[in-house]
């Protein structure tokens, strides 16, 4: 296999896993997608510079990583020599930030402010490699459900302006939203006392994490979800994969919907990358999907592939839901819709006409539909005993080969398509689907009747 078909394969992957879940993509994004586009320091890089700027500290960061201290514990150091330091210069700091009461690392955050928004573009238009551009537009097309992040600047608003950033404690608030939004989970340089950066956040953060890791507990287990701009060895992650590892992954397998980019500029057309990564955390193995690309275009178009709905912006949806949030629970399972968002708009304030005035029909058989095919693929090969989608789509593929009949290409009693906005499809498949995949995979004699088109297969060892 070479790197062509390597991309090919990831390619039909990632469309069958959009497919098989019918949501949007979540993004995962580190510190490496901001130093990619804009140069932005990561952890190590910004602890140099703020060395740099203040002439207090003794020591150089290598110095102290050798006398084997944590970036946050050497963030705890700085932040007493930047205390000190910003009492002698009073005039490089704001008046406010020397009042009663005012936390120690408030000068050293304010610093980490001034750094990235000096070099943080404020538009695309600063941004000039085409490649870049490109990435960020595919970005833009993902639509994703929702951004998680621990980077501290704002080029993801920025990116994704009808976004609405939630930084730090806000995102332990039930009123939350969801869609449509950034999470900041570290923090943003727009509440440098959300920043989390020396020993004292983390520990106030790691108290705080098993309430996150609930939160996005739903993220994982019903989105598929990209990680771009980390390390295998970020800590960051580490720490967020060990708490939802024990609830979506049993004995080490595989965690399907979850992929872990990595940048590689030196893959040539013969490259064989590895298909998994393997992080070992507290002792134990967790499993994800792994892609490793000398450009993040391919990766971001696939997941751009399958976009639910055009032309809706989040700041409405993020208002429809919390309007109609129990209405939306209930109703989940996606179906196709008729919206018409300008009428939405215009009563979004008036609660009693929304039912009727919405805009948006469900078809009227959606319950029948759900009843008569409650199984994805993903499910069904689940139920013939195989790790995902592949065991059963081989089985289907099979029946193809031998009765030129493909269950998928049509609506019928084993499988439905279900149109869910202007792109995006979702396939359902019945007990009688299942029933017959059995048979395939047992090797009993099978029959397949589609409207219409019959035709009856014989086990391999039957005599005829």
């Amino acid at each position: 296999m070479n790197y062509k078909r390597y991309q090919e394969e990831y390619i039909e992957d990632i469309k069958n896993t959009l497919d098989e879940m019918g949501t949007q993509p979540i993004l995962f994004i580190g510190s490496g997608l901001s130093k990619r586009y804009f140069q932005a320091p990561n952890w190590i890089e910004l602890l140099e510079i703020l060395k740099q700027r203040c002439p207090e500290i003794p020591e150089e960061v290598g110095s102290y990583i050798q006398d084997g201290l944590t970036p946050e514990e050497i963030g705890s150091i700085f932040t007493k020599h930047y205390k000190k330091w910003a009492w002698k210069n009073k005039e490089k700091y704001p008046e406010e930030l020397f009042k009663t009461g005012t936390p120690i690392d408030v000068y050293i955050k304010h610093e980490i402010k001034n750094i990235f928004e000096e070099i943080t573009p404020l538009t695309l238009d600063r941004i000039e490699n085409t490649e870049y551009i490109q990435e960020i537009e595919c970005i833009r097309d993902i639509q994703p459900h929702a951004v998680i992040t621990t980077n501290y600047d704002t080029f993801l608003e920025t990116i994704l302006p009808d976004y609405q950033p939630i930084v730090g404690q806000e995102i332990l608030r039930p009123d939350t939203m969801s869609i449509g939004e950034i999470f900041k989970i570290h923090g943003s340089v727009t509440n440098i006392q959300e920043l989390v950066f020396n020993c004292e956040d983390y520990e106030s953060f790691l108290k705080k994490k098993k309430y996150l890791s609930a939160k996005l507990l739903t993220f994982f287990a019903e989105h598929p979800l990209l990680f771009i701009g980390y390390s295998g060895q970020d800590q960051n992650i580490q720490a967020i994969l060990s708490d939802i590892d024990e609830i979506i992954s049993i004995n080490g397998e595989l965690i399907s919907n979850i992929y872990f980019l990595s940048y590689n500029p030196n893959l040539t057309e013969s490259a064989q990358p590895k298909k998994e990564k393997i992080f070992v955390i507290q002792g134990k193995e967790i499993r994800v999907k792994h892609i490793e690309a000398n450009s993040f275009k391919w990766i971001l178009e696939a997941f751009a592939a399958n976009k639910a709905v055009e032309n809706v912006h989040p700041k409405l949806l993020r208002a429809l839901l919390a309007r109609t949030y129990k209405l939306v629970r209930s109703d989940i399972p996606r179906r196709s819709v008729d919206v018409n968002f300008e009428m939405i708009s215009n009563i979004l304030e008036n609660d009693e006409d929304l039912p009727k005035l919405y805009g948006v029909s469900i078809l009227d058989n959606a319950g029948d539909i759900n009843f008569q095919f409650p199984y994805t693929l993903t499910q069904v090969g689940e139920s013939l005993g195989y790790n995902g989608w592949h065991g059963a789509d081989d089985l289907i593929l099979k029946i193809k080969r031998e009765k030129g009949i493909n269950i998928k290409a049509s609506d019928n009693k084993y499988h439905v398509t279900i149109q869910v906005g202007k792109k995006t499809r979702l396939n359902k498949y019945s007990k009688e689907a299942l029933d017959l995949l059995k048979k395939v995979k047992s090797g009993m004699e099978y029959s397949v009747d589609i409207q219409g088109q019959s035709a009856l297969k014989h086990p391999a060892n039957s005599i005829r």
